[in-house]
Parts: C-alpha cells; sequence; structure tokens
C-alpha cells in the first residue's frame, strides 16, 4: 500500500532532483551565503545554455576550437566566483547582499545577452523575438567578428537578417583578406 502511495508522488526524475539538491543546496549556502540558491541556480543554468548556444553556433559556422573551449572553462571559473567575492564584499561591509546581487544580477544578464546572440548565430533566429533581436545587436556584432577571426565565414548570419541588424559583413570580408594576404 505504501509502495503504491510513494509510487504516484516519487518518480525516479524526482528523486534524483531531490538528490541533486539535497548535496548542492548546502554547499551554494556556505560558498555564497544563504538564501541564494536561486539566484546561483539561474546564474548556472544561464551559464549552461550559453554554452550549449555556443557549442551549437561553434560547429554552424566551424569555428569550434578545443583551445577556445578551454578559455570557456576558465571564463566560467571566474563568472562563478565574482558572486564570491562580492559575497565577501559585503560582509565585510557589513551589506545585506547589494554587491552581490548587484553582480550576479550583472553576470546574468550579460550571459542571457551571449546565450541569445550564440542562439542567434546557431540559426535558431525565429524563435528569438526581433526586439530581442535589436537589443543584442552589438553582442551579436561583437560574436561575429570574433568567429570570423578566428576562420569562419562570415556568412553565418542568413542573408535576410543582414539589413536588419546593419551587421558590416564587407568589411569583414575585407579584414580577413588582408590577413590571409
Amino acid at each position: 500500500m505504501y509502495k503504491q502511495i510513494l509510487s504516484q508522488y516519487l518518480s525516479e526524475g524526482k528523486l534524483t532532483a531531490a538528490a541533486v539538491g539535497a548535496f548542492f543546496a548546502p554547499m551554494i549556502d556556505s560558498i555564497y551565503g544563504g538564501g541564494r540558491l536561486i539566484p546561483i541556480a539561474l546564474l548556472i543554468a544561464v551559464i549552461v545554455l550559453d554554452w550549449i548556444t555556443g557549442i551549437a553556433a561553434s560547429h554552424k559556422d566551424k569555428t569550434y576550437s578545443s583551445e577556445y573551449g578551454m578559455f570557456g572553462v576558465l571564463r566560467t571559473l571566474f563568472l562563478l566566483a565574482l558572486p564570491v567575492l562580492a559575497k565577501l564584499l559585503d560582509s565585510m561591509l557589513s551589506m545585506p547582499g547589494l554587491f552581490f546581487y548587484a553582480i550576479t544580477l550583472g553576470i546574468i544578464y550579460h550571459t542571457w545577452q551571449s546565450l541569445t546572440a550564440n542562439a542567434y548565430r546557431a540559426g535558431w533566429e525565429k524563435w528569438i523575438p526581433k526586439s530581442v533581436i535589436e537589443h543584442i545587436d552589438s553582442e551579436l556584432k561583437a560574436k561575429v567578428e570574433r568567429a570570423t577571426k578566428r576562420g569562419s565565414s562570415p556568412d553565418i548570419i542568413n542573408d535576410s537578417d543582414q539589413s536588419d541588424l546593419s551587421i558590416d559583413n564587407e568589411s569583414t570580408t575585407n579584414k580577413r583578406k588582408s590577413n590571409n594576404g
């Protein structure tokens, strides 16, 4: 009888999620401070999505590089360390979390822009509202320029959308030609 009741409410997925949460929640509390699980979970989720979209975009434009990926690992560790430093600064100044939340939300916002630009580069633009694409225009331009410097074709953005984003692919192509001789 108890097995039937428990099987209705507890699935393997729910038990796994509970075990992972029970393992990581105390660690996050001790590293980032009590009650900060949600902003750190959001930060981690956005970073994971940025990695997924970045890998998809680099595969599409053929710029995937393990060296660049290693710098991504270091960048991720840096992004996860910044809220710890902010927490320590808050503690030192007896602040209730001002620096922690400002830094953490700033990183989340910047990473959100990055993952959106990566999703666009990966060819998933039909799921991104045009207003969002216009908002991330500078981030998208920077990513296209970086990819082009790493050897991608400047045609990684759909031709129909180039005029909307006003990305200067001609100057990028000329830079590549002058760099290649």
